[in-house]
């Protein structure tokens, strides 16, 4: 009797504390994680043109691994759902694991499987990161009684600020480790790909702290051995469906923009403007100034984002911001004062820097506010656009040349801009009828 009178305070008790759970703690393992093991990626693509020169096989490889991300992120969404957002995530660091290790000994037989498995296991990570960060926004706006659109903002925020400051701890350990522009020296890389290689088992360990998240994580598990029709469905509904909605076709070229700046950075920026002017050792330094940017927009975006109304304003600016120095860009001419050689090509990093805080943090506030109902397949969609244009640059840019580039860049800005201001008009005329 004394029993079955304790066990309604029991289990009142436990409510209460699950109630006042500070889910916040998730995201700072995820973004911490996500740190310890992009600072070791990102470093290493940003070598790739000037370490694995034969053949290109760097940029060849970084072509591969990008056209295997865009390919696998036709059914990532179907594996997430599947393992559940945590378990995805530690399966996807392996993949950056193999490709630093590969890089230890990089020839064709080495590299291009690494590539192509790399391709797999990001597709999978990215879309267990979008589905877990916003399942667990969810959880501390439910929890403690919050603005949803504040707290995915607030939470997108912290990830992208943290996240971003990869380029800057990992060009930094670059330029520590690779001295005197020591790229080709054996010794030098193999202490830098073992650092790397250290800080992605720390990254890992780290994630596997996370919470699993009740609710997303059951889905997969009733179909334990699921059929080719059950699979062939589950592809359509989270690939094929979204597509259908006019919401995700005016946010396809904004994320397709997304993709694009980022590789034009990667792969053009430092080629045409901070290399001539800064030379190689220089390179580091422009991608660390871009990173410090990025972290600090990211943070600043994130606090900011309350809803469509903050969302548009940021993005508005961000585009404006972009499209001025794609402007300039196209009439740029390197500047023989000594001090203007080192102040533009930092400054134009600075401006990509906040135009990529931006477009991550709101892009990714945008699709967890607009399409609640289907996770997996929204950030499926994310990274198949994004990853499929960055490889277009990367298997374009040997063939066109840069003011090309750059027109097509600046058409594509103003494509994604209008698509994105319509979507705007169209969601608060729904809204609003809806109120009415």
């Amino acid at each position: 009797m004394a029993l079955d009178e304790e066990s309604p305070l029991v289990d009142h008790q436990i409510q209460a504390e699950n109630q006042t759970v500070n889910h916040g703690r998730d995201i700072h393992i995820l973004s911490w994680a996500f740190l310890l093991i992009f600072l070791a990626y990102g470093a290493a693509q940003n070598l790739q043109s000037t370490l694995n020169t034969d053949g290109d096989l760097g940029t060849i490889s970084l072509g591969i691994l990008y056209t295997s991300f865009t390919v696998s992120s036709l059914f990532a969404s179907s594996v997430v759902r599947k393992l559940g957002s945590k378990n995805a995530l530690l399966l996807g660091t392996t993949g950056y694991w193999l490709y630093i290790a590969a890089n230890l000994k990089p020839s064709w037989y080495t590299m291009v499987p690494a590539s192509l498995y790399l391709g797999f296991a990001a597709a999978i990570l990215w879309v267990g990161e979008g589905t877990y960060l916003t399942a667990t926004a969810r959880s501390q706006a439910n929890d403690h009684k919050l603005h949803e659109g504040t707290v995915i903002g607030h939470f997108n925020g912290e990830f992208w600020g943290i996240f971003a400051s990869h380029q800057l701890v990992g060009n930094l350990l670059t330029l520590a480790l690779l001295k005197d522009g020591a790229e080709g020296s054996t010794s030098g890389t193999t202490l830098l790909f073992t650092v790397f290689l250290g800080s992605m088992t720390l990254g890992t360990v780290l994630m596997s702290f996370l919470k699993k998240r009740d609710g997303e994580e059951t889905e997969g598990d009733r179909d334990s051995s699921p059929g080719l029709y059950t699979l062939l469905a589950s592809l359509w509904n989270q690939i094929i469906t979204p597509l259908c909605d006019v919401r995700m076709l005016l946010i396809v070229p904004l994320i397709a923009f997304s993709g694009l700046q980022q590789a034009f950075v990667w792969a053009e920026f430092t080629k045409y403007y901070v290399q001539p002017s800064l030379g190689e050792s220089g390179v580091g330094g422009a991608m660390a100034v871009y990173g410090v940017f990025d972290a600090i927009c990211s943070l600043a975006a994130g606090r900011f984002t309350s809803g469509l109304t903050s969302i548009t304003l940021i993005v508005s600016g961000g585009a404006f911001l972009q499209g001025g120095i794609l402007i300039w860009l196209l009439n740029y001419s390197e500047p023989t004062d000594g001090v203007l050689r080192v102040v533009y090509p930092l400054l134009i990093a600075a401006v990509w820097g906040i135009g990529d805080g931006v477009l991550m943090t709101q892009l990714n506030a945008l699709l967890a506010m607009l399409f609640k109902h289907n996770m997996e397949g929204t950030f499926a969609q994310l990274k198949l656009w994004q990853s499929a244009s960055i490889a277009v640059v990367f298997f374009l840019s040997p063939y066109i040349s840069l003011q090309t580039m750059l027109f097509l860049m600046l058409a594509a800005l103003v494509l994604s801009l209008v698509g994105f201001l319509f979507l705007v008009l169209k969601v608060e005329k729904v809204f609003s009828n809806h109120v009415s």
